[in-house]
Parts: structure tokens; C-alpha cells; sequence
């Protein structure tokens, strides 16, 4: 349980959620993604409660956990564009792919990539298909260094144009102008 959290992100703005391990950052990125309901206070966008209209907020995020969603029978293409067209927009999955620098195994089904490559393909979700929240955990696990600065070069891109985010992670990203929220001090633990 969270005591005493309270945040607000602005367009262009970045939250960077540190704490140990079972410190919550996974657990506050689901409520802030409305997976997961607070026992009290709420989470609000521009003021009005997630919980309203939960369509709408689901609409408006991409959460990137530490499963890719991935599926192994569909090629990488098949996979960004089965996301894309959720959303509306599939007209972004050949550059998403590109960006990425996944297009030489676009036809590949995803059981052939690599762990890294299964995850800038699902970082690539975030190209294909933009909205102004994105809420990353763990984004830089099994990525090489080059993956890192493509995803921070993009993660610019995302805030210059007026979208914010929220990251959990262990490492140390450059991402200027962010606010840290420790969670290690923000928890109670209650035994069942």
C-alpha cells in the first residue's frame, strides 16, 4: 500500500520512479495505467478521475511492462501492426520497425528474435501508434547500448512534442528535466 505518493506530470514532462525491488514502482505504474484500482485517494487526468472513464484512459497510454506481449507465431511486423490497429493507427509500423532496427527481421516470427530484439519490438509499440502517456518498466532490460540511446533519442522526441512519461528502472537514465519519486519510503507492507 502507498502512503503519502502525490505527482503530477505536465506535457513534456518525465517521472523517474526509483526504490528497491519490491519497493512498488511496478504496482504504482499499474495504477497509473488503471490496471490496478487504489484502495483510497485516486488517479486523476486533467483533473477528473481515471476511473470515470477507463476507455478513454487506456486510449490515451502505452504501458510497457516486463512482459513484451509478444506473440511467438506472428513476424515482428504482424505483431507492431496487430497493436497499431488497436489504436487506429497501423500507418507507423514500417518506420517503428526501422527506428528500432528491427526491418531486417520484420517477416521473422517473433520465436526468432532475441530477447533484446523482443523488446525493442515491443518498445516499438510507442512509434507505431502515438499517445501522450507512456508508462515504461524497466524499458532498458536486455537492451544493448546503441537500443538505450535510440530509446532515449525517442523518448526525447516523445517529450519535445508535448507527451510525458513515467519510468521504473534501476538504471541510470539521462532524461533531463525529470522528477524522481523514491518509493522506498512510500510503502507499508501488511502481512495476510
Amino acid at each position: 500500500m502507498f502512503q503519502g505518493v502525490a505527482f503530477a506530470l505536465a506535457p513534456g514532462g518525465a517521472l523517474v520512479l526509483a526504490g528497491p525491488n519490491g519497493s512498488g514502482k511496478t504496482s504504482l505504474l499499474r495504477l497509473m495505467a488503471g490496471l490496478a484500482r487504489p484502495e483510497q485517494g485516486r488517479v486523476d487526468w486533467d483533473g477528473a478521475p481515471i476511473a470515470d472513464d477507463p476507455a478513454a484512459h487506456r486510449a490515451r497510454l502505452h504501458y510497457v511492462g516486463h512482459q513484451e506481449a509478444v506473440k511467438l507465431a506472428l513476424s515482428a511486423e504482424e505483431n507492431l501492426g496487430f497493436w497499431a490497429q488497436m489504436r487506429g493507427s497501423a500507418a507507423g509500423t514500417t518506420a517503428a520497425l526501422r527506428r528500432f532496427r528491427l526491418d531486417p527481421r520484420a517477416s521473422w516470427p517473433a520465436r526468432y528474435l532475441s530477447a533484446g530484439e523482443r523488446k525493442r519490438l515491443a518498445l516499438a509499440r510507442l512509434l507505431a501508434s502515438p499517445v501522450a502517456l507512456w508508462l515504461l518498466d524497466e524499458p532498458t532490460t536486455g537492451l544493448d547500448a546503441e537500443s538505450v540511446e535510440i530509446l532515449l533519442a525517442v523518448i526525447a522526441e516523445h517529450r519535445r512534442g508535448g507527451g510525458c512519461l513515467a519510468v521504473a528502472t534501476h538504471a541510470a537514465l539521462p532524461l533531463p528535466g525529470a522528477r524522481t519519486l523514491s518509493l522506498a519510503g512510500h510503502t507499508t507492507w501488511r502481512q495476510a
